[in-house]
């Protein structure tokens, strides 16, 4: 981490006070008109001594399709540094709306197996705030430690958009990003996402965000429907590659467009060997059966 020595905060934050606190903050600022800067906080947020609960855990693991085991998955942990970057989203020093944040990529090196007898420490801060051809995008670094120890464990890189928030002073690119075309290939696996998915997921991971809750929480926020948290689906996609990725891996997923509950989605996952018959690294890519709309797509290599 680069910057000032990060806030220790006592307690894991509440998602759902810092989702209450965001929207009060969002109301404030619109009525007296005022905003945070342009500049990201100078320092981020630790919470140490973390540990799993067995009971999430086992219920993330089923929820999503991993193998019952002690291990975090890569998921899970990032499930588990999420209030502690929520938090230094929700400081009164960030330049960025929290509410109606778009998540666009997210980044994962898990260099150790992460035990969810271990207590762990969190370390979340922002990073690379920078334009985007539709608004303003930053990224939220998340970092783990087993407590009292130096080496990262698992490291995650979460890019959001505020969408339509031009900062004064930061450059949008000038050129559009170009989209390819998309030419569906037989799926590997298909999902049938209910619409109590949103709600299930938020269970085990404790990001109950309106949008993902019903139609009536999400039509409240502008969207149609209640949509899928992107991180469920790529935590299961990262599920149905499997232990071929072993204990050291970089998983990378970019999320293209939402999944509206209930859903069906199709996902491929293509595997590549080296010519001795070891597993290098992955790609899946999950579409709409129907439309053939792309939702997401992504890779797991060996690091």
């Amino acid at each position: 981490m680069t910057g000032a020595q990060p806030v220790i905060l006592g307690d894991m934050p509440s998602l759902s006070k810092l989702y209450v606190n965001a929207a009060a903050t969002a109301a404030r600022r619109r009525i007296l008109g005022t905003d945070a800067g342009t500049a990201l906080p100078p320092c981020g947020h630790e919470v140490r001594g973390v540990k799993a609960q067995v009971g999430n855990l086992t219920a993330y693991q089923h929820l999503v399709g991993e193998t019952a085991s002690d291990v975090l998955p890569a998921g899970f942990i990032h499930a588990l540094t999420f209030p502690v970057s929520m938090s230094v989203m929700n400081r009164d020093d960030f330049p960025l709306p929290l509410l109606g944040m778009v998540h666009l990529n997210n980044n994962v090196e898990q260099h150790e197996p992460v035990l969810f007898t271990e207590a762990l420490d969190i370390t979340s801060w922002a990073e690379n705030l920078r334009g985007h051809r539709a608004g303003t995008q930053v990224d939220i670094v998340a970092e783990v430690r087993r407590t009292g120890e130096a080496q990262v464990r698992w490291k995650g890189t979460s890019t959001y958009l505020a969408k339509g928030v031009f900062l004064p002073g930061i450059d949008k690119p000038s050129v559009p990003a170009t989209s390819t075309m998309f030419a569906a290939p037989d799926p590997t696996a298909l999902w049938q996402l209910g619409v109590d998915t949103g709600r299930a997921y938020a269970a085990v991971s404790g990001d109950f965000n309106p949008i993902h809750l019903s139609v009536l929480s999400a039509k409240a926020l502008g969207m149609r429907r209640s949509i899928a948290h992107g991180m469920y689906l790529a935590s299961r996609a990262l599920a149905d590659v499997g232990a071929v990725k072993g204990d050291s891996f970089r998983w990378d997923v970019a999320f293209e467009a939402p999944v509206f509950l209930p859903a069906r989605v199709a996902l491929d996952i293509s595997s590549v060997h080296a010519p001795a018959g070891a597993w290098q690294h992955s790609e899946y890519v999950a579409w709409n059966p129907r439309s053939g709309r792309r939702h997401f797509s992504g890779s797991v290599a060996a690091l």
